[in-house]
């Protein structure tokens, strides 16, 4: 498939990011430049439950990220308008107009699965570095794995038949509907209604037509002659005024054209999908239309698409729009960023309920004849049985070129790890028992020591 230009800028949202920080991230900087705190310092960006409804999530996001690393910079406006809020010296905004991001980042593949306290990625960079883009990192792998997450359950629900993404209409906001295109692309989806997401990432365009252009017309047989004599190939929209009806003048349609009718598909996309597909079906196969398919569309998500499926109605691929668009159900992730080391000394909160894991950190995935059968968080130097998740894929502020950024292989990627889930963890009801994750007794040890240790200084 032909992309384009992966260095590219992905949004017009994607530009002159510095200012996109909290107020709090700056007024930290400038206390950590007056105290001279530029030690090295690592960040772990982690989520802290998977949410109910959820048995895994999908890392998703880390590309944009990176870009958005690599490009990280104060403009002339951005340093007026921050001497225009008052706090601020001199010093700290002269200081602000040379800063660049220079760290490293050590993250998981995209299409990944991940599990609760997990480092997704890990931020090594100067203390003052690592601080300002918190809010950046947390946003940018917050939404896209959200939304890679609810667009793979979609995909499991259909077993095999392709999944369209309809839903940037009501997602919120232009970024969100774009990149996140892009990770249900990642998360298995077959394509897109959203064309500018398809210039910018190459992601297959796919759409029908609107029970507008039905209701434009005089009727429906002229609808469908004018629209199937432009667009051969065509999806036809049946539903606008009586679905059955409507597969009945695709019969009358064929026999009109003839050898010219080439339809490929009827839409349907209100009432009951089980019944009118089974009816649909009927009725093309008794015309000898075999090869048109049926697809359904009109407020599905996977617990609908997973009854349709388990049912045996006959429909050959689904559209979705608003579930998948702004994960209805699950529309947010106690995700967190937080500081794990500071100058070479593990960091911790002791906070109830919210720990930290301290130091660098590495995932081992451990697994049995092509199953996953549990990870370990371990200390980054750790040897261990497993597969290591997190690498290295920003160095000195550059993404590296190991750094996986090629979508087809990122979507097999996730399409091999989701396959590589215990079946109780892929399903969509409740795992029980849940994926299992601990801790390895070195990490333990450690973070037991940093803990002694905070409470000896008092």
């Amino acid at each position: 498939m032909n992309r384009a230009d992966p260095q590219a800028p992905v949004t017009a949202c994607d530009q002159e990011l510095a200012l996109f920080t909290d107020l709090y991230e700056l007024t930290m900087l400038q206390a950590y430049l007056e105290e001279s705190m530029h030690d090295p310092a690592v960040f772990s960006l982690f989520v802290r439950k998977v949410p109910p409804g959820r048995n895994y999530l999908l890392a998703c996001g880390l590309d944009s990220l990176l870009g958005q690393l690599e490009d990280l910079r104060f403009e002339q406006k951005d340093l007026e308008y921050l001497a225009s809020l008052g706090p601020f010296s001199d010093r700290f905004l002269g200081w602000l107009a040379d800063l660049r991001f220079t760290g490293d980042v050590y993250a998981v593949k995209e299409g990944t699965p991940v599990f609760a306290n997990e480092p997704i990625l890990e931020v090594v960079a100067p203390l003052p570095e690592a601080q300002l883009v918190e809010t950046l990192v947390m946003n940018q792998i917050h939404l896209q794995t959200v939304l890679a997450t609810k667009a793979a359950r979609l995909v499991s629900a259909a077993a095999g038949r392709p999944v369209l993404d309809f839903g940037a209409r009501r997602i919120h906001g232009i970024d969100a509907a774009i990149k996140g295109a892009r990770a249900f692309h990642i998360a298995g989806v077959a394509g897109t209604s959203n064309v500018l997401a398809g210039r910018i990432y190459g992601v297959p365009v796919r759409g029908t037509m609107a029970h507008s252009y039905i209701q434009a017309h005089d009727t429906e047989r002229e609808a469908f002659d004018a629209f199937a004599r432009l667009y051969p190939d065509t999806v036809l929209l049946v539903d606008t005024y009586d679905t059955l009806d409507g597969v009945r003048r695709v019969v009358d349609l064929q026999e009109r054209l003839g050898e010219q009718f080439r339809v490929s598909a009827v839409r349907l996309d209100s009432g009951d999908l089980d019944a009118l597909s089974r009816e649909s079906r009927r009725i093309l196969d008794s015309a000898g239309l075999e090869g048109v398919e049926v697809f359904a569309s009109g407020g599905l998500d996977e617990h609908a698409i997973q009854r349709l499926v388990s049912a045996g109605a006959p429909i050959d691929g689904f559209g979705v729009g608003t579930s998948m668009g702004i994960s209805s159900d699950v529309p947010d992730l106690d995700i967190a960023y937080k500081l794990a080391e500071y100058a070479g000394k593990g960091r911790l909160k002791l906070s109830s309920g919210k720990p930290i894991l301290p130091g660098r950190k590495q995932v081992f995935r451990e697994q049995r004849d092509g199953i996953f059968t549990g990870d370990v968080i371990g200390r980054c130097d750790e040897e261990r049985p497993g597969d290591p998740l997190l690498s290295k894929v920003m160095e000195d502020g550059k993404r590296l070129e190991t750094h996986e950024r090629d979508l087809d292989r990122l979507r097999k990627h996730a399409a091999a790890s989701v396959a590589g889930l215990p079946q109780a963890v892929r399903a969509l009801a409740k795992a029980e028992p849940p994926y299992p994750v601990r801790v390895s007794d070195a990490l333990e040890e450690y973070q037991r020591r940093v803990r002694e240790a905070i409470a000896a200084d008092g």
